[in-house]
């Protein structure tokens, strides 16, 4: 407001004013430019103060109107009320100064006017006083009349502005948080169901883990006891530790698979081997034979049929034992809980059936009748035979009962490759030798009754003793026969004689090698006891405290395993094959 010149305007005003005064003649010239500068003046932009003070004061509210817009624009609803408020208070000392400085310049201009003036000249002053102070009023109040209702406008214009503007931005947040707060619903959902599938994950990581560990001290207990410099190595560092360390490893992931079964032959604390287990069962088996027979009278005895192997029965118990959904186990080691476990796939794999039937035969009776004739006399007879047939199922038809999918089946088909045939030896009867595949075939057929795949094989239409057919088609699966390792003989002197020929014979005190061929002879009281020559064959399976364990044919018409002392006086000598 300082910059208004007001006062230049007004001392040309007074000027002219005295000059009217002190000549009076010259009064109505006075008049008439008195009356003329009014009126000019009341068109004028500049040279009236009131209108000239109401442009700069219109300019200035312009002015704040924008600055007013450019602070609400930064500082929002608050800049805009703040903007109204100076609004507000440039109106009213715009007014206040318009009114003032109106005023002063009327009064001024009055004085004058009566000072110098006549009657009519005062009449004149009179109403250009009140022209000026009329167009000052109508100017400043239509000015601030103007500005303040562009201003107002403007000012809700953008309050509606920024009203609709935060209204929008509000909305879009809520749809934003409502669709943020879904997804974390979701996120929330996938990590509930995440965590239990880790939790389930987790449970059977464990029990897989406690199992392998197990099966590994087992293992590793017997291979550290074997391996005692390798320890050392390990103590001291290098290669051979980190070749150690990585069998070890590999052994715990073996033992806590199905191909645990192959580490089942060693002691793990327990007293018990996969070997002893098998014994035991064994002895069951040929228990319940025997009480079959004593369940009946009977005058003949016919037995047929074959059990299961036992590499079948405990691939299948591998497989059922440590691949169960509900309680899966490692079977590196042996208990009382897992040998019941493989009694029951055992008995479920093998049965014993048993029958008696009642024939009328004619039996016909030789006699001397004292002249030196022999004659023949046929009578009929009535005899009770006794049938025990022993049936087993294939380990198809057990993966079958078990439902087995596809990955059991697989493993099965792994572990009875022949590839793991010195394995199986090994677990089953402590055979590390190529020389005992014989006895591992040989053990293969315990339980066998009645002897039909062997004397059938060798070219018999009927029943024969058969305790030598079954050495030869043992030594037969085994190629033997075709290499000339052992002969092909059905008749036990035959085959005692073959070995003696070629140099390849051993007495009875000798301790045997498991794979030679066993030869007895019998003390027999109804034929007048030894004879001198065999009467019975069988495999040597192994030598242990101080008796010969053999698996033969035909002992009580099936194939078992016996054992006598070494030197044993029945026993008539060995066979060494030349393996």
């Amino acid at each position: 407001m300082a910059d208004i010149k007001t006062k230049d305007a007004l001392k040309g005003t007074i000027k002219q004013l005295d000059k009217a005064a002190m000549v009076g003649d010259r009064m109505r010239t006075a008049y008439i430019a008195t009356k003329e500068k009014a009126e000019h003046s009341v068109d004028a932009a500049e040279n009236n103060p009131g209108e000239y003070a109401s442009d700069r004061i219109e300019n200035a509210v312009d002015r704040g109107t924008h600055e007013a817009a450019h602070q609400f624009d930064k500082a929002g609803r608050k800049g805009v009320e703040t903007t109204r408020q100076n609004i507000s208070k440039a109106k009213e000392g715009v007014q206040k100064f318009k009114e003032r400085r109106a005023e002063q310049s009327l009064r001024q201009q009055t004085q004058a006017y009566r000072s110098a003036s006549t009657q009519t000249g005062t009449r004149t002053a009179e109403h250009a006083e009140s022209t000026i102070k009329q167009s000052a009023h109508s100017a400043g109040k239509q000015t601030i009349k103007t500005t303040q209702k562009a201003t107002v406008k403007t000012a809700q214009k953008s309050v509606k502005t920024a009203e609709k503007t935060a209204k929008t931005t509000i909305k879009t947040t809520q749809q934003a948080a409502k669709a943020t707060q879904r997804a974390a619903q979701a996120t929330v959902k996938a990590t509930q169901r995440a965590a239990q599938a880790a939790k389930a994950t987790a449970k059977a990581v464990a029990t897989g883990v406690k199992a392998a560990v197990k099966a590994t001290i087992a293992a590793v207990k017997a291979i550290i006891a074997a391996t005692k410099a390798l320890v050392a190595a390990i103590a001291a560092g290098g290669w051979v530790a980190v070749v150690v360390i990585i069998v070890i490893c590999l052994i715990a992931l073996i033992c806590g698979s199905v191909f645990g079964v192959f580490f089942s032959g060693e002691d793990s604390g327990t007293g018990q081997t996969m070997r002893t287990a098998v014994q035991e069962i064994n002895t069951d088996y040929e228990t319940r034979l025997e009480d079959t027979k004593g369940q009946f009278t009977y005058d003949v005895l016919e037995m047929s049929g074959s059990r299961a192997v036992w590499k079948d029965v405990l691939a299948v118990y591998s497989v059922k034992v440590n691949t169960d959904p509900d309680n899966p186990q490692e079977v590196a080691t042996m208990d009382d809980t897992k040998k019941q476990l493989l009694k029951n796939i055992f008995w479920e794999m093998n049965s014993i059936s048993s029958r008696t039937e009642t024939k009328t035969e004619t039996q016909i009776t030789e006699t001397d009748d004292g002249h030196g004739n022999i004659v023949q006399t046929e009578t009929e007879v009535s005899n009770t035979y006794l049938y025990i047939t022993v049936s087993h199922k294939t380990v198809d038809e057990m993966a079958a009962q078990y439902g087995f999918n596809q990955e059991q089946k697989d493993y099965l088909t792994e572990l009875l490759a022949d590839k793991n045939n010195s394995l199986w030896n090994s677990v089953l009867y402590g055979i590390t030798t190529g020389d005992g595949e014989i006895v591992t075939v040989a053990l293969s057929q315990i339980g066998n009754v009645g002897g039909q795949p062997y004397w059938s094989w060798y070219g018999f239409d009927s029943r024969v003793e058969w305790c030598a057919c079954f050495v030869s088609w043992c030594a037969n699966e085994c190629g033997y026969i075709d290499t000339g390792i052992i002969p092909k003989y059905a008749g036990c002197v035959q085959g005692s004689n073959w070995f003696k020929e070629r140099g390849q014979w051993a007495g009875r005190d000798v301790t045997p090698e498991p794979g030679m061929i066993i030869f007895f002879d019998w003390d027999d009281p109804d034929s007048g006891g030894q004879d001198g020559e065999t009467d019975h064959t069988g495999i040597v399976e192994r030598v242990e405290n101080g008796r010969v364990y053999t698996v033969e044919g035909n002992s009580g018409d099936s194939c078992r395993e016996n054992s006598y002392p070494i030197g044993y006086y029945e026993i008539y000598g060995y066979g060494c094959p030349a393996y």
